[in-house]
């Protein structure tokens, strides 16, 4: 449910309260029941929820969304305040969450937002979920991706400031980012992926004109994975335009350079219902493309939209991930 001082309790609730979200999955919201259940009276929502604890075992199956009530909450979490409890209430949450796909429990994870200096002051060092999740399961090849309509981004660099991003534009980690996308993308049942990757510098950099990190990184890494790999990739493609051809379906996704070269066409295509999805995990994991929301917190205003993509992406990939025979649970 996420951080318990943010939206992500009411997102959740409102989200699993939707018939769309319960025709295509069984929801398990993991947190703290106490919190949840103050939240769906104040919601006034008319959904019923069955609660199990950590050591007792899920279901195969529940009329009712379930709760798996971790207890971690002692004392009163304040709406919109940014705590190191809150904050390592949310990584418990997320520990649990990993846990359950482990043992088999359950198939998917799509997870509310976190704050990450509640993280940090609750004990935890990780910039956001996907280092996170990748710390937590060994995880040496991921990457962070965004799906908005018809559009899907995954990204070379995450949270970092814009002049590193600009120094990790190196070979080895745009063949590695083409290698892992090609890899997803059949494994959400696209047979044959076209990648395109975008240009760092204005127009592709105009023949070295604006720069050279397109001809002396980017290229070579594309030729290696076309000419080893035998993957569909093309490009550099200058970033003004590769994203609105990439919606209209010229390609299935692009590799982007920096995380706000990705978010400004996902957001300004899909704000409010855009998905997060981790790339490279043994396990499907999806999420909001949005953050806590401190200023709107215990309102009952949040909008849930984004969370009832991340959950109904996380069970449709989670379903073809299985037709396909790939793994879906972690080791």
């Amino acid at each position: 449910m996420g951080d318990p001082s943010g939206i992500g309790p009411e997102v959740v609730l409102k989200a699993v309260a939707e018939a769309e979200v319960r025709d295509i999955c069984q929801p398990v919201i993991i947190g703290d029941a106490q919190l949840l259940a103050h939240n769906a009276r104040t919601l006034d929502l008319q959904c019923g929820y069955d609660i199990f604890r950590r050591d007792e075992d899920l279901p195969p199956q529940s009329n009712e969304p379930i709760i798996y009530h971790l207890n971690n909450i002692h004392g009163h979490i304040e709406p919109g305040i940014e705590s190191g409890s809150a904050g390592k209430a949310a990584a418990q949450y997320i520990e649990a969450a990993v846990e359950l796909c482990a043992a088999g429990s359950i198939d998917a994870i799509a997870t509310a937002p976190i704050n990450k200096r509640a993280l940090f002051l609750g004990g935890y060092s990780f910039p956001g979920h996907t280092e996170f999740l990748a710390h937590l399961t060994g995880t040496e090849d991921f990457a962070m991706g965004f799906v908005a309509a018809n559009l899907r981004i995954v990204l070379i660099s995450t949270h970092v400031p814009l002049a590193q991003a600009i120094e990790l534009v190196r070979r080895e980690r745009f063949e590695k980012t083409i290698r892992l996308t090609d890899r997803e993308l059949h494994r959400w049942g696209i047979e044959r992926p076209r990648i395109a990757v975008a240009a760092l510098n204005p127009h592709g950099a105009e023949g070295g004109l604006f720069g050279i990190e397109e001809a002396s990184e980017i290229l070579p890494a594309i030729e290696a994975c076309k000419v080893r790999d035998g993957i569909s990739v093309s490009g550099p493609y200058s970033a003004d335009t590769v994203f609105l051809r990439a919606s209209r379906g010229e390609f299935d996704a692009v590799v982007a350079c920096y995380h706000d070269q990705a978010m400004i066409p996902v957001k300004c295509l899909s704000f409010g219902e855009a998905v997060n999805v981790t790339l490279g995990l043994p396990f499907i994991r999806t999420s909001v493309d949005h953050g806590t929301a401190f200023d709107i917190a215990g309102k009952g205003i949040a909008e849930h939209s984004s969370m009832v993509e991340a959950i109904k992406l996380a069970a449709e990939l989670s379903l073809r991930a299985g037709e396909s025979g790939c793994a879906v649970q972690a080791a």
